[in-house]
């Protein structure tokens, strides 16, 4: 009996000792040799975002003559603060109908689907030169995204939809504007949920390995969804530091002697 309760602690001791959360759990971006030093510089994968249905879109025309252009423009995106830009662009800026259309003032419906920005403003400026200007009008003509929106969920200190008005965001700079990832998070395995034409892909990446500098997902996109999953050694409710598991070592090995020797006397 004695043996056996001996056994028991010690498989006990081991298992929660094991289940510290230590460095290489937490730490970005860390060098374990999956790539070679002359591959450390960070090599440009992201390709130029195209746009899918929901996007909402911030046109602004100018011209020489500003009165011509006011039509095109109900919302002045120069004077829009971070703050209230988000809202005021949803009701005033120009949405990816479920055929890829927007609505554009006097031009009518543009399919804007599949294009990039860069591609719109192209497309939008060429139209507007054959149906409604002249070449002496020297138009110019900006699109943007109105706003980069993400979802976080799972172990992060600040879940919910979010969004950054950047061109471009990292995914450890989207998890740090949600507050970052718990110490109980799983970084090695983060699950980005994005949208194609065709549907929904889940992709994976290893925040921990500096490999992940060069992965195709190291920068997220619009309606991406980014999941961080609980530790394992969470679920089995173990500490997440050796005082706190030697906390628990000693309950339970009070219970346990306690109760040995309850059963002894009986």
């Amino acid at each position: 009996m004695i043996k056996q309760f001996l056994l028991f602690i010690s498989i006990t001791i081991s298992v929660l000792c094991s289940s510290c959360i230590t460095n290489k759990d937490v730490v970005y971006l860390q060098d374990k040799g999956t790539i070679s030093n002359d591959s450390l510089l960070v090599k440009e994968l992201s390709k130029p975002y195209r746009v899918q249905v929901n996007d909402i879109l911030s046109i602004n025309v100018k011209a020489l003559d500003e009165e011509l252009v006011s039509i095109f423009n109900p919302v002045q995106t120069a004077n829009t603060s971070a703050t209230g830009g988000g809202a005021q662009l949803y009701f005033n800026g120009f949405t990816v109908d479920l055929h890829g259309n927007i609505k554009f003032p006097i031009l009518g419906e543009i399919n804007v689907l599949g294009y990039t920005t860069d591609e719109i403003e192209e497309k939008v400026e060429s139209e507007l030169l054959k149906q409604y200007f002249k070449e002496t009008a020297e138009l110019f003509v900006t699109v943007k995204l109105a706003g980069l929106r993400y979802t976080v969920t799972g172990e992060v200190n600040g879940t919910g939809v979010l969004t950054l008005f950047q061109d471009r965001v990292n995914i450890i700079e989207a998890l740090a504007n949600a507050g970052d990832i718990r110490s109980t998070g799983d970084r090695m395995d983060v699950l980005i949920i994005r949208q194609y034409p065709d549907g929904q892909k889940i992709h994976h990446i290893d925040l921990t390995d500096i490999a992940a500098l060069n992965s195709p997902y190291y920068y997220i996109q619009p309606n991406d969804i980014i999941l961080v999953k609980p530790l394992k050694r969470k679920a089995l409710g173990a500490g997440q530091t050796a005082v706190q598991n030697l906390t628990i070592i000693a309950s339970l090995f009070s219970v346990i002697v306690s109760t040995y020797f309850l059963t002894r006397n009986l």
